[in-house]
């Protein structure tokens, strides 16, 4: 097999010029806000370095030279190619890669299951790092106009986020639209304002040349070193390229890189380091001193305060994606999801990760109190996500697409030459902030597993306990002395055999509908699902039918709408006010006799007792709803 081709954008039916606006408010805001903080980062900060000609020239072309890796050459000439059906993130990876490798038995989790459960949740870290530093960084342009205003930094930072968390509800489709103008005002005053400065001092244009990076690190060793966790606060943005790829396609994101973001960048970069070789005393804050104190100032503040808001927008929708998209391949526990939208099915808002996003970023607000001890715990998690990217990029090229070990194994080690230099620099800032990321990353993480191995063994156990249903029907039914009139629905977690909670109803209760209907909601390692092959249905003896209703990993499961289709449709004789719904409800008894220890078996019921229901989660009308309790060690 080969990457697909550039055909993969063609279900962006949009217009180019509106994709690439769409893609430069959207995906490039978390990139295009680096500059308010990456240069001070690196000369300010606590184990910053003199502003000399020397280093200013080192440090302007390690950031250029890692824009144009990790963003133009990894992402954009590789890693986008790793689509599934015009999806992109660190799940939709996964999906492409054999079963093999991504699958659970047993409770053992495969290894690169195990690695992107590991990026994934150092996203969530991520997502509650960038709105804090974000916007942080913008309000303290306040403080470079006037010290008067010092007192009100952080307090306008928290009510700025309070007022961002808050709106999440209502969605973004209906300022999506203002994104675009926004972002593309910022990036052209980004062009503008650097630009200014290099024509004043156009000695730092020899820093495209990469000597003076290499020069760098051999004047400054380990602390040259040490610096990249600073250097890579100009890429952070990288992963959502990948991931924001389903809304606008991969040649949009391309040219609205290689077009607008990436000049602007550079120009910005160049221009920052130009002002602080002309101007030393301004490293304590290159960006916002690249204009004359008062007007201009409150000017750039009132611009840079939207384009981190954007920002922050961009990053917190991913986060809401990744835990949807999780939620569909068994990753992690159900939670509510409300799509925002009735016309883009991304456009979701989750109110339980919103919450969680909004203190935590907050609370970080108020501890750190300066955007420069926060990006000493920023920079770990996107890091630790590149090269996991990286690694599972290069089992897609082996087992998806065929290529050989040879041909693979240059991209991946081109990657992971600058990804394991960058993840080794921020793991030496871990005790000055980077255990932030890793902390929450590691709650994350063994939720995801944790989740992920129960699920494999209760569906094992499911699976080994299972009735064949043309046994039951030829045999157990015939014996039932009372068939209801209207219809029974059966959840069943497999299109196969008997569902577990039928047997336990006829056993108990000596009776059966009319109609009996088993129902499976099965969720495909693809992103959408198209309408002619999701519902099938199969008419079995006995007035018994098996649904089968399919969904992509980016789509929301709803059984009332499946079933209302397959009625009309497929002629399925039942009458939604006449139906009765038949769910399961575990109990975890977290012993010692399963597969699973008595502490993981705890986490899981307990995750298995906070989960949604499960009648909320597929749309099944409450009042119709019967749950059918069992016991479980697993």
């Amino acid at each position: 097999m080969h990457p697909p081709a550039a055909g993969s954008d063609a279900h962006h039916q949009g217009k180019l010029s509106a994709l690439v606006l769409g893609a430069i408010g959207i995906v490039y805001g978390d990139i295009g806000t680096s500059p308010l903080y990456t240069l001070q980062e690196c000369l300010h900060a606590q184990h910053g370095v003199a502003a000399t000609e020397g280093n200013l020239l080192g440090l302007v072309s390690l950031i250029i030279w890692s824009l144009t890796l990790v963003v133009t050459v990894k992402y954009l000439a590789f890693v986008m190619r790793a689509d599934n059906r015009g999806e992109g993130g660190i799940f939709a990876l996964l999906a492409l890669c054999p079963p093999r490798l991504r699958s659970a038995t047993g409770g053992r989790v495969g290894w690169v299951a195990i690695a992107v459960i590991v990026g994934a949740a150092l996203l969530f870290g991520d997502g509650i790092i960038t709105p804090a530093i974000s916007v942080l960084s913008a309000m303290e342009g306040l403080g470079v106009a006037t010290h008067r205003l010092d007192p009100v930094i952080v307090p306008a930072t928290c009510v700025i986020l309070a007022i961002l968390f808050s709106v999440q509800r209502f969605g973004t489709a209906g300022i999506g639209r203002f994104f675009g103008p926004v972002m593309v005002l910022w990036f052209v005053t980004l062009a503008a304002l650097g630009a200014s400065h290099v024509v004043q001092n156009p000695a730092i244009l020899k820093a495209f040349s990469p000597v003076y990076g290499v020069t760098f690190f051999r004047e400054h060793g380990l602390h040259g070193f040490r610096l990249l966790g600073s250097v890579v606060l100009a890429v952070t943005g990288g992963e959502a390229l990948y991931a924001d790829m389903g809304h606008f396609g991969r040649r949009p994101i391309r040219l609205a890189w290689l077009g607008l973001i990436f000049p602007a960048l550079v120009l910005c970069y160049l221009g920052q380091g130009a002002h602080v070789l002309s101007h030393p005393e301004a490293a304590s804050q290159p960006f916002f001193s690249m204009v004359p104190q008062g007007w201009a100032t409150f000017a750039l503040v009132a611009l840079a305060a939207p384009a981190t808001v954007i920002a922050s927008q961009a990053l917190i929708s991913g986060v809401f994606s990744l835990t949807h998209q999780a939620v569909q391949l068994g990753f992690f526990p159900r939670v509510e999801v409300r799509h925002t939208s009735h016309d883009t099915e991304g456009q979701i808002y989750v109110p339980l990760i919103n919450t969680v996003l909004a203190i935590a970023c907050i609370v970080l607000v108020l501890v750190f109190r300066h955007s420069t001890k926060l990006a000493a715990a920023f920079g770990l998690a996107v890091s630790g996500t590149m090269a996991i990217t990286s690694v599972v990029f290069y089992r897609v090229c082996r087992d998806t697409w065929g290529w050989s070990r040879a041909r693979a194994l240059g991209p991946l080690l081109l990657f992971l030459s600058f990804d394991l230099a960058f993840l080794g620099a921020n793991l030496l800032k871990f005790f000055d902030g980077g255990y932030l990321p890793v902390a929450v990353g590691l709650v994350f993480f063994t939720i995801m597993l944790v989740w992920r191995q129960g699920r494999s063994l209760l569906s094992e156990h499911y699976a080994a306990k299972q009735t064949g249903l043309d046994r039951f029907t030829q045999e157990v039914v015939p014996t039932v002395p009372h068939r209801v009139p209207g219809a029974g629905v059966f959840m069943a977690a497999s299109a196969e055999g008997t569902p577990p909670v039928l047997v336990h109803v006829v056993r108990r209760m000596r009776s059966l509908h009319e109609t009996v209907i088993l129902l499976t909601v099965a969720i495909e390692h693809q992103p959408t699902v198209p309408a002619g092959e999701q519902i099938e249905v199969t008419a079995l003896p006995a007035g018994f039918y098996r649904v089968k209703a399919r969904y992509g990993f980016t789509e929301s499961p709803d059984v009332v709408a499946v079933l209302r289709r397959a009625a009309a449709e497929h002629n399925l004789p039942l009458r939604l006010d006449a139906t009765t719904f038949f769910l399961g409800r575990e109990t975890f008894l977290a012993g010692d006799r399963g597969k699973m220890d008595a502490a993981r078996e705890g986490l899981f019921a307990f995750l298995t007792r906070n989960a949604r229901n499960a009648a909320l989660y597929f749309n099944v009308p409450a009042e119709q709803v019967i749950e059918v309790g069992m016991q479980f060690d697993l």
